[in-house]
């Protein structure tokens, strides 16, 4: 169900206002050129449509790098998330408790309905708490901490340091997985998770594709159609 809801709120466009003061900011990462070769030497750096040199609302290109870095490291994590959500929910794995309270279990939807049907059987409340939850962590990522077009580091979850009285683990390692790492292999792993959204990326459009045109996959024939309009939650 989260797969066919959070997709569409991924992509966050930043107000040009107000970013005027900050135009020209460095952002902290590697050059682009070095990125891509670092991600795939076969083919390096390659950007047949010019994004590389943009300059997106008058920001320089500096802060434009830095959306589009943040953007696709973004769009990377929610297809992974997307694309294991779907292949879970496809196969009936559920949470074992009711979803709306009142002794309506969660199998009613769950059920032999595929990801995108389980969704749509889903209550209005259900919806709009999803909604608002991926609301809340969208505004921010681009308010709590040094914005990602104004020298932060694209892809990083800001903390929730000042916030009182929570109880939310920081996002972007809540395991504290990282801390011993190096810095090299820091390096490494985040070219790992861009490589691996960018292939996520693909295999969730391709699950939405095979379930809406059958036959447009053929290794996907076996999935189910899907009636309904999956850019719906738009």
């Amino acid at each position: 169900m989260l797969s066919a809801a959070i997709a569409p709120l991924a992509f966050t466009a930043p107000m040009a206002p107000a970013l005027q003061a900050v135009r020209g900011s460095a952002v902290s990462m590697v050059t682009k050129e070095a990125l891509a070769e670092k991600l795939n030497p076969a083919i390096g750096y390659f950007d047949p449509i010019g994004l590389g040199t943009a300059d997106f609302w008058s920001q320089g290109n500096a802060a434009t790098y830095g959306f589009l870095r943040h953007s696709e490291i973004k769009h990377g994590r929610v297809a992974m998330a997307a694309f294991v959500g779907f292949c879970v929910q496809s196969n009936g794995i559920h949470f074992p408790f009711d979803l709306q309270g009142g002794g309506v279990a969660q199998a009613q939807y769950a059920a032999g309905l595929s990801p995108p049907e389980q969704w749509d059987a889903l209550p209005f409340a259900a919806k709009a708490q999803i909604i608002a939850f991926v609301g809340f962590l969208e505004w921010w990522s681009e308010f709590g901490g040094v914005h990602y077009m104004r020298g932060g580091q694209p892809g990083k979850y800001p903390e929730f340091n000042n916030i009182p009285l929570h109880k939310m683990p920081n996002l972007f390692d809540p395991l504290g997985l990282s801390k011993g790492l190096t810095a090299d292999q820091k390096e490494t792993k985040l070219c790992a998770e861009i490589n691996n959204g960018r292939l996520a990326m693909i295999g969730i459009f391709g699950f939405l594709a095979a379930e809406k045109i059958p036959g447009s996959v053929p290794l996907l024939s076996f999935i189910k159609p899907y009636a309904g309009e999956p850019m719906a939650p738009f």
